[in-house]
């Protein structure tokens, strides 16, 4: 796994006075502007100027109540009394009996005395703290037991760093001591934290649920900033935006849907795992941030979006009725299959929401009404011991109340985020909301300038609204009514509705590597291997020799794109299984295909953003004849998709849920080659390559083969 992290800032919006520090990472870029910083003392989930506001706070509600939770708990005691272990046991192997629990009260002891010194100023559960990590740190050897160890080794890895790195800064931690307690970090919970997400113990990468990454990320990550290691530090932000697994957030994060309520993973299976999985890229994105890296606004705050899903689906809204979600399959490699959204341990609580709420309310001035309905519902929040007796109760350090509340934002900013995408022919608008605002207003025009016209107001909930305005090519923003008054607008979104060419290969170019594309739109393909020029349907064609040759088109190719088209016309030599006329994607679990003949002997097309087993596709009843030319064609309306050969629709989905768009960026955007790298090449000639915005009729696509 390459350590290089791309650090970008993160896209949200947003302009609360409170932004993090830049720091540069491995690869030299930087994740925002400013000259490059050290790690930041202390510097995971809570920063000197945290404490400063927390000694502040203490003794007035709302923090007084978790402050209250804090000193009452037994883990926050002088007499309290560590309970090291040479090896911790997680899961059953059948020979050792689990252990693992004498971990999970010693960290939440060391953590809960490291912060009520920091706080009380009382030096004595400074002490009590570095009695617990130095016992650990001479003691403790190896972490195993089943698979399950991975847990033990992510949850209490990125706590047990967290205490340590609070009571840094005590004078009475001997710097040998320190020392010893790094390196049992860096030597007992690291090895196991990225062996998992390099191996993921050998099994397919759609496997393990979120949560299993997100603690090995947040250990990484904790531990990173606790050695001073950069490279770790890296790793871990690296595979929050580009992992292969499904803690990644584009995989954790699993589908968007409108109004930017973010499907996670988990959503099928049960809400105690759904919540962890808030607690756990919370407490991930909180560390990055106080180092300066902005995961929280990363993709346009899709981590916000998990959590206004979670928080939402988790809340009753009348007597014992719960809000309700929308939600879509999810299956993986195992065949779970979730076709609904799982209510097992619905109204799950665990103590995370106030770290949510207090960053995108009162640090950004957004609006995030679930997770701060839940925040302010369960307050004041409490720590491990509080939440019950077993694993699930220490999952989390806890006391947010205490560690996260902040004085109310003085207001709130602009909306911001604001997306158009055109399904059927409309368009669908989704944005992110205003700290104080009470309704919304969306404006349209035909032009990037104005003038503006109102075309709904008194927009509420969800955030979201769909135009009819015809086709053509339409801007929108939207502005916020607030007790002060109408606020600026949004960014600006265009949406370009109707059936306008995206790409166009007439692969006439005879000579070179470069395929032309005739759109105007800038998508021209690399001719890449061998590949050469031969006599087409028109004109010329692609050659490609099915073993090396391909075509490779621009990054992000259709990463706009909601409904659409893809036609080209075929010459296939040899009747091979699984070669691809084109695929779209960024690796094997995010993609989009069209092959002349699948593993059942059937032209296919595919969509998924879960590996293979989260398909979503459109089979005809045939291979694609060889020898001869023969015109393909798919084309996605909603969720109507519609597959052609020869301008005759061969097959058909009409709950096919995944637009183009759903897959996020894309840097394998490939004619005649698969994601797959067991797939063969395609053999044969192409022709005619387009990509059109908007799904084409069947007249539309006869009268295409007809101008050929």
């Amino acid at each position: 796994m390459g350590l290089g992290a791309l650090a970008l800032a993160g896209c949200g919006a947003g302009g609360g006075a409170e932004a993090p520090a830049t720091r540069t990472l491995a690869t030299g870029t930087m994740s925002g502007t400013g000259a490059a910083t050290a790690f930041v003392h202390p510097g995971l989930l809570h920063t000197q100027a945290d404490f400063d506001r927390m000694k502040a706070k203490y003794t007035t509600s709302p923090w007084s109540g978790s402050w209250n939770l804090l000193v009452n708990n037994s883990h926050a005691s002088l007499s309290y009394t560590p309970h090291p272990q040479a090896i911790v046991y997680r899961g059953y192997d059948g020979v050792h009996p689990e252990n693992y629990s004498s971990l999970f009260n010693d960290v939440a002891a060391a953590y809960a005395c490291a912060v009520r010194w920091k706080i009380s100023g009382d030096t004595a559960y400074a002490d009590k703290a570095v009695q617990i990590m130095n016992a650990w740190s001479s003691t403790l050897t190896s972490i195993q037991g089943t698979t399950d160890a991975a847990l033990a080794a992510g949850i209490y890895g990125y706590e047990f760093a967290n205490a340590g790195e609070i009571v840094r800064t005590y004078s009475g931690w001997a710097a040998a001591d320190f020392a010893a307690f790094q390196d049992v970090m860096k030597t007992v919970f690291y090895p196991v934290n990225h062996d998992f997400l390099i191996r993921h113990n050998n099994t397919d990468v759609t496997h393990y649920w979120a949560n299993w990454d997100l603690c090995q990320m947040a250990s990484i990550l904790a531990i990173g900033v606790l050695c001073d290691d950069q490279g770790l530090f890296d790793e871990a932000v690296t595979y929050f935006k580009s992992g292969a697994g499904n803690g990644a957030v584009a995989q954790a994060v699993y589908y968007v849907h409108p109004g930017f309520l973010g499907q996670w993973q988990e959503s099928g299976r049960d809400q105690g795992h759904n919540t962890l999985g808030i607690a756990l890229m919370g407490a991930l994105c909180e560390m990055a941030w106080n180092q300066g890296v902005d995961l929280y606004g990363y993709d346009n705050n899709r981590f916000l979006m998990g959590a206004e899903y979670v928080a939402k689906a988790n809340l009753i809204q009348s007597g014992t009725t719960y809000y309700t979600v929308p939600y879509v399959p999810y299956n993986n490699v195992d065949n779970v299959n979730q076709t609904v959204f799982s209510t097992n341990s619905q109204g799950n609580v665990r103590p995370c929401w106030a770290l949510v709420y207090n960053h995108y309310v009162n640090r950004k001035g957004l609006a995030a009404p679930y997770s701060k309905i839940f925040a302010l519902q369960i307050q004041p929040e409490g720590g491990g011991g509080n939440y019950g007796s077993t694993s699930g109760g220490y999952d989390q350090l806890g006391y947010g109340t205490l560690t996260c509340t902040r004085d109310p934002i003085a207001e709130g900013v602009p909306p911001s985020g604001l997306k158009a995408r055109t399904p059927a022919g409309q368009v669908e608008l989704s944005w992110w909301g205003s700290a104080y605002a009470t309704s919304y207003k969306v404006k349209r025009a035909t032009s990037t300038s104005g003038p503006w016209t109102t075309i709904a107001s008194g927009i509420t909930d969800p955030l979201t609204y769909t135009d009819n305005p015809g086709a053509g090519t339409w801007y929108y923003v939207v502005s916020a009514i607030t007790p002060a008054g109408e606020t600026a607008d949004s960014n600006r979104a265009t949406a370009k509705v109707g059936k306008t060419l995206h790409t166009y290969l007439a692969c006439n170019d005879g000579t070179g590597t470069t395929v032309s594309d005739a759109s105007g739109q800038g998508h021209a393909g690399t001719l890449t291997g061998s590949g050469t020029w031969g006599a087409g349907k028109s004109g010329g064609a692609l050659a490609l020799n099915g073993s090396t040759d391909y075509v490779s088109l621009p990054a992000n190719l259709v990463t706009e794109i909601t409904d659409f088209t893809v036609a080209c016309w075929v010459y296939w030599n040899a009747s091979r299984n699984w070669e691809r006329i084109f695929d779209f994607g960024s690796g094997t679990g995010r993609y989009m295909f069209l092959t002349p003949r699948s593993g059942s002997g059937v032209v296919r097309f595919a969509i998924t953003v879960d590996g293979g087993k989260g398909e979503q596709a459109v089979t005809g009843t045939a291979a694609l004849p060889t020898a001869q030319w023969v015109h393909v064609a798919v084309t996605l309306s909603g969720q109507a998709a519609t597959l052609y050969v020869n301008g005759t629709a061969v097959g058909s989905n009409n709950a096919e849920f995944l637009p183009p768009w759903q897959l996020g960026g894309t840097s394998q955007n490939w004619i005649g080659r698969s994601q797959y790298s067991g797939d063969p090449f395609f053999n044969g000639r192409i022709d005619e390559f387009r990509i059109f915005r908007g799904a084409l009729t069947a007249a539309d696509i006869a009268a295409l083969i007809a101008s050929s």
